[in-house]
């Protein structure tokens, strides 16, 4: 069977616009810093969550001009630039904004599509420059240039822009009614998803369904389709989606360690699963998914819902 993603993974969705010409138009980075708004990430990728919203500062209040170690984000709806910066959060100056703290990947079904974009792209952003901040080429100390979207060896020139690690993930069926789905050894009974892996250099996307679907669980594949993507900033990586087929007549073989167990459920038990909620839930459930940020969440549901 064929079938496609029912709805934009959370994090794919389009938020604010990127204007990514600002980048490297200094003087309209300036001229639009005294009304930005400012997003505050804590050191675990927290931000302060109210009513779906994400809450931004006002950046005037950090500086007079853009910091070096803060990172331009996009434009909102209203035209206001958003900068972030890592840092303590602060809480809202009204008493009457009941404002949590709040972890995009723990808590993906409190952000609306401008604060999933904004946060996953400022911890993305983040976590980059605070791993990145010498040379690759020469070992020498580097600055962040491009309004945080680059940095550069003051001595050579030489720029390096955010480094991204592509991995796919696929859900494995039988053309029918049975899909695998998978428990890491280090996840709790109960918890299942979809098989993941990084690519390797040199390998295609396909070639790496193929080859991580073997390595895990000792499955042969074919039919390999692609369903979409979905950006994954913890810290690096970048989702692709697909769905293959496999003979349920073939054992599993866990040869790399990674997998616990492996199971064929049947679309009626995984529809049951999603009814009863995510990972999270304390549903008795032998079957617990994965939650609403996750890709594998969409995938799950848009093949238990298409047959």
């Amino acid at each position: 069977m064929d079938f496609q993603l029912n709805s934009v993974p959370l994090l794919s969705r389009i938020g604010a616009d990127r204007a990514d010409q600002v980048r490297t138009d200094t003087d309209a980075a300036i001229a639009g810093w005294p009304n930005a708004a400012l997003l505050r990430l804590d050191s675990r990728n927290q931000v302060m969550v109210a009513d779906g919203k994400v809450l931004l500062g006002q950046a005037s209040k950090l500086a007079d001009k853009p910091p070096l170690d803060a990172v331009f984000l996009g434009r909102l709806e209203d035209g206001r630039h958003v900068w972030a910066v890592r840092g303590p959060l602060e809480s809202p100056e009204d008493p009457e904004i009941k404002a949590e703290v709040a972890d995009l990947r723990r808590a993906g079904q409190l952000f609306d599509d401008v604060g999933a974009q904004l946060v996953s792209a400022a911890a993305a952003l983040l976590n980059w420059h605070a791993s990145s901040r010498f040379s690759s080429i020469d070992g020498s100390p580097t600055k962040p240039v491009r309004a945080g979207w680059a940095r550069i060896n003051p001595v050579t020139g030489h720029e390096e822009f955010p480094r991204i690690d592509p991995a796919i993930i696929c859900l494995v069926h039988d053309g029918g009614d049975r899909a695998v789905l998978a428990r890491q050894t280090v996840w709790p009974a109960r918890m299942f998803s979809l098989l993941a892996g990084f690519v390797e250099a040199g390998e295609s996307f396909e070639t790496c369904v193929a080859r991580e679907i073997y390595e895990e669980i000792g499955l042969t594949v074919s039919d390999i389709r692609y369903l979409g993507s979905q950006p994954w900033p913890f810290p690096r990586s970048l989702m692709i989606g697909f769905h293959a087929v496999a003979d349920p007549a073939q054992p599993f073989a866990f040869n790399d360690g990674e997998i616990a167990e492996a199971e064929w459920f049947t679309r009626d038990e995984i529809r049951a699963a999603l009814q009863v909620g995510d990972w999270s839930s304390d549903s008795e459930s032998r079957l617990l998914l994965p939650g609403s940020v996750s890709i594998a969440r969409v995938i799950v549901e848009s093949w238990a819902y298409a047959g």
